[in-house]
């Protein structure tokens, strides 16, 4: 029987070991690791902060669903990897051996990098965990009571700029049904080198739509930017440009999760080849945010690409079946080109944008605005939260 560990219980460590455990039944003893107990789905996040979700409306008990499909949970943080013994060592020093190890343990968020920034020992927001998110939205309903600026944006080094956009939409069409957008003025402050650029070299005509949009709804861009320091109220910028706030999400710089990070590049992102497989350690796989993904072009300020919900669950699919291929002594499956497909709320609507493959030059790649795109978005939520309930994890 295989020994199989996967690090994560997020869109990428869940859908791994569905898979593995469907693929594998009892040739393979499946354990996930992870130290929170809770799956979110985390695109709903930004409704979260707009107070439109409760946490409980997004989450679901992991052990509870793992338990089911024969899958054990530890309920630990992953300390060390050593990759020569091939065996995790957790928090609390328990050994893991594994014949096979799957990385999906999203992203470091390096608020220390940039003094002052984060919610914990800093001054600003953020909607990458469920935590944050709930912080966040207690800020945002004081904005509402007492009105003042608001900034919103991405800093250095990050790998995931959707969330900003959307609660630039969703916070201008919930200020303007309460009538009171004209008395928060709304900035969105971006490394990116332009609107839409979303670290992949923009997507279609994302860059002229996104700045149709935002002009449209007064919301003054800041691009090519690097953030200096935060302070009480405001934001000081590499050029010494000063902007004052009364709620500033940013999104942080991203770095690989220091358990796994000597496996990867000075960033501790993992480089893998197109099945997710460690390029040096054949027995180890990394998909999602883990993994390293080198830019398509060089940016002024540093981006990095954005590995989506949608990409994390195509490549934990692809990482599952090769490691049964391995186990069964079979050929490994032809990895198809990666591609993204992304539904943007708006507020009073939505965009879907989508590109083949994710990094240019593409096959395909446009942004669209349509109603009916925030109607998929909220049909996938529910959809996406009944799949990972019932483990159901070879469904599209």
């Amino acid at each position: 029987m295989a020994k199989i560990v996967v690090l994560g219980g997020s869109f990428g460590g869940l859908t791994a070991a569905f898979e593995l455990k469907r693929l594998l039944g009892k040739k393979a003893d499946v354990t996930v690791v992870s130290d929170d107990d809770r799956f979110v789905f985390l695109p709903s996040l930004p409704w979260l902060i707009m107070g439109w979700r409760k946490p409980e409306d997004i989450t679901l008990k992991v052990s509870e669903i793992l338990k089911p499909k024969g899958i054990d949970f530890v309920h630990e943080a992953a300390k060390q990897v050593d990759a020569d013994a091939s065996k995790v060592i957790t928090s609390k020093g328990k050994e893991l051996p594994y014949d096979f190890l799957v990385i999906s343990t999203g992203p470091h968020l390096a608020f220390d990098e940039i003094p002052g920034l984060g919610p914990d020992k800093g001054y600003t927001a953020c909607t990458f965990t469920l935590d944050h998110a709930v912080k966040t939205g207690a800020t945002w309903r004081s904005v509402l009571e007492n009105p003042g600026p608001i900034v919103l944006g991405s800093s250095q080094m990050v790998s995931c700029f959707g969330p900003s956009y959307e609660l630039a939409f969703e916070m201008d069409a919930e200020l303007r049904r309460r009538k009171m957008r004209h008395k928060v003025p709304i900035l969105y402050l971006t490394s990116e080198p332009y609107l839409g650029h979303m670290g992949v070299g923009g997507l279609g005509a994302s860059k002229t739509f996104m700045e149709y949009e935002f002009a449209e709804r007064d919301i003054k861009p800041i691009v090519s930017q690097a953030i200096e320091e935060v302070t009480p109220g405001e934001i000081k910028l590499k050029d010494g440009t000063k902007i004052p706030f009364k709620l500033a999400m940013i999104a942080p710089p991203f770095k690989g999760v220091p358990a796994v990070a000597p496996l990867g590049n000075p960033r501790g992102f993992i480089p893998v080849d197109k099945n997710y497989r460690h390029t040096k350690h054949k027995n180890i796989f990394a998909i999602g945010v883990a993994i390293a993904i080198a830019p398509p072009e060089v940016t002024p300020v540093p981006t990095g690409v954005p590995k989506t919900g949608f990409m994390t669950v195509k490549m934990a699919k692809t990482a599952a079946a090769t490691i049964a291929s391995d186990v069964t002594g079979k050929t490994p499956p032809i990895a198809d080109e990666l591609g993204v497909i992304c539904l943007m709320d708006m507020g009073n609507t939505a965009a879907i944008m989508k590109a083949y493959p994710v990094l240019p030059p593409r096959q395909s790649s446009y942004t669209k605005k349509a109603v009916w795109a925030k109607w998929m978005k909220v049909g996938f939520e529910k959809y996406f939260l009944w799949k990972m309930k019932n483990g159901v994890s070879n469904l599209p």
